[in-house]
């Protein structure tokens, strides 16, 4: 058996989009099941999004604080944002976010992992990169607002990162995946071998 997620796409009756906001909206799919009985499913349809796990020569990763309403927290995150152009070469998009919100650019990008952040109940895709060889970024700083004004940033080592995510104490979906995988890259087969930054994305196509 290959232990390989595939694309499958079941037969849709009936679709409705009961609610469209700025960014995402909610689509009504009534899915044939494999018995022949119809099922509706809700669900976020969501653009797409691009993280970055920045690592430093010193080991830390960088990462800010930033409320998140939905769950009344404040969050430790790794810099991210959503892919708000159609066919918009990820990396690009990744590359604008650490800027934007971090300030820094990176010369050595690589994929980390892709991962559905909740596939029952949203169709987002994110790709986690890994970037490296850092510097701070020339020109004036990205003017924030909103909830990003008030974020904090940290330069953190990743042994206390994944400490945290272990303990229960850190729980933001992007940050939880990226340390881990970068732990389990590092104790495998190295960063080196991780896929090119450029190397293809079925979830969310996008032209080089």
């Amino acid at each position: 058996m290959q232990l390989q997620d595939t694309p499958e796409e079941w037969r849709v009756v009936a679709t409705t989009t009961p609610f469209e906001g700025n960014k995402t909206s909610v689509r009504t799919d009534d899915v044939v099941m494999p018995d022949g009985t119809v099922a509706r499913r809700d669900y976020q349809v969501h653009p797409g999004s691009v993280a970055v796990l920045a690592l430093d020569g010193a080991g830390r990763v960088l990462v800010l604080r930033q409320y998140r309403h939905p769950v009344r927290h404040k969050l430790w995150e790794i810099p991210a944002g959503l892919l708000d152009v159609p066919g918009e070469n990820p990396l690009h998009a990744a590359q604008r976010e650490l800027y934007e919100e971090a300030h820094v650019k990176a010369e050595d990008w690589r994929v980390l992992t892709d991962v559905y952040t909740t596939p029952g109940g949203c169709d987002e895709a994110v790709r986690i990169f890994l970037a490296r060889d850092l510097s701070e970024a020339e020109g004036e700083r990205f003017e924030v607002s909103e909830e990003e004004a008030d974020m904090e940033l940290a330069r953190v080592p990743l042994d206390e990162l994944v400490r945290g995510v272990l303990a229960g104490e850190l729980h933001n979906n992007c940050l939880v995946v990226g340390v881990l995988a970068l732990t389990a890259a590092q104790a495998g087969s190295g960063l080196e071998a991780l896929r090119p930054a450029e190397a293809p994305w079925p979830a969310r196509p996008f032209e080089k």
